[in-house]
């Protein structure tokens, strides 16, 4: 099958050549991202393979659809960048990635906390400058404290069970309850509840018009003040303006944050020649207590083998007309 990568890093090539056993797929690497603008580069190949800032809205999938475009494969769990309705009107298949290591992200989450907390990266930097004040870097015990966690998918289990081994109490709010957590200890609570209780509130839920600005200025007001909110699933789950207000009134005592809702123009890129246009990042920025990570959640060496392997295992399946067992189904 013949493939069009986009939005490819050196990483994305090294891994899904490497995976590719005996070429079985012609793969063609594009560093641009899929949108109704580049849509053109998709004549002359059978799929396409996107990730999580490629716009594949009603538009890109009527002309890749043209163009001869069968199957959508994500190389990433999240689909909420795919027009799914129209993807089904033009017949096209949508396949994912559903779990490659649910560990990374959960670890990664765990990272923002202690980072956050015991203010490492501040005194790492002071020491390469010769200062070992250790003025001003004060953290909390981990242990003991009351942890939200918002979405128990296998991510969110992952992250629950690292909690629970650091001594905390681990509040839970999902709509299906997971009968193996509550074993461990953990509580579940209706949302406010968790979101009253919460020091640090960690999110691992979908994008879905559910949870779209899940927390906003009416959720941060619940909180407790000074509570720590994490995010490493998706960027428009956190208003980010309404989450500067509450940093800059002291509600909001700490923010880590993975992904950001208009992270497309900015991660994966370097940028650090260039003169930031967004406005409310370069805010974020500016907070001492606010740590942002360019969506590096993922990143780990089993999740770039996992993401190669499954989504090559989807291609295959699809061109042997083998059951779609991560198809996305609107």
């Amino acid at each position: 099958m013949k493939v069009a990568f986009f939005s490819t890093k050196s990483y994305d090539k090294e891994y899904f050549t490497k995976f590719n056993t005996d070429n079985i797929h012609e793969l063609n690497f594009f560093e641009v991202p899929l949108n109704a603008q580049t849509a053109v580069l998709t004549v002359g190949f059978d799929a396409i393979c996107v990730f999580v800032n490629d716009i594949i809205n009603q538009e890109t999938i009527e002309i890749i659809s043209k163009n001869g475009i069968k199957l959508i494969a994500l190389r990433c769990a999240g689909f909420n960048n795919v027009d799914l309705k129209a993807a089904r009107e033009h017949q096209l298949k949508v396949v994912r990635v559903p779990a490659y290591s649910p560990e990374s992200v959960a670890e990664h989450a765990a990272a923002l906390i202690l980072t956050l907390n015991r203010k490492t990266h501040k005194a790492y930097n002071r020491v390469r400058e010769g200062n070992f004040s250790i003025e001003n870097l004060t953290g909390f015990n981990l242990f003991g404290k009351t942890v939200g966690v918002i979405g128990t998918g296998l991510i969110g289990t992952a992250f629950c069970k690292i909690m629970l081994g650091f001594g905390c109490k681990v509040l839970a709010y999902d709509v299906r309850e997971s009968s193996q957590l509550v074993e461990r200890g953990v509580v579940y609570k209706t949302l406010d509840d968790l979101l009253k209780e919460s020091e640090i509130i960690s999110l691992h839920c979908p994008l879905t018009p559910e949870t779209a600005h899940l927390i906003d200025a009416t959720t941060i007001s619940k909180m407790k003040d000074g509570v720590m909110i994490i995010n490493t699933s998706r960027g428009a789950l956190v208003e980010a303006k309404d989450a500067i207000e509450g940093l800059k009134n002291g509600k909001i005592g700490y923010l880590g944050i993975d992904v950001y809702e208009q992270e497309a123009d900015l991660f994966f890129q370097d940028l650090s020649e260039s003169v930031i246009q967004d406005d409310t990042i370069a805010r974020l920025i500016s907070f001492p207590n606010v740590l942002i990570t360019g969506h590096l959640g993922f990143f780990t060496k089993e999740a770039l083998e996992e993401i190669a392997t499954i989504t090559l295992n989807n291609l295959s399946a699809f061109e042997n007309d083998g059951e779609l067992l991560n198809e996305v189904k609107s």
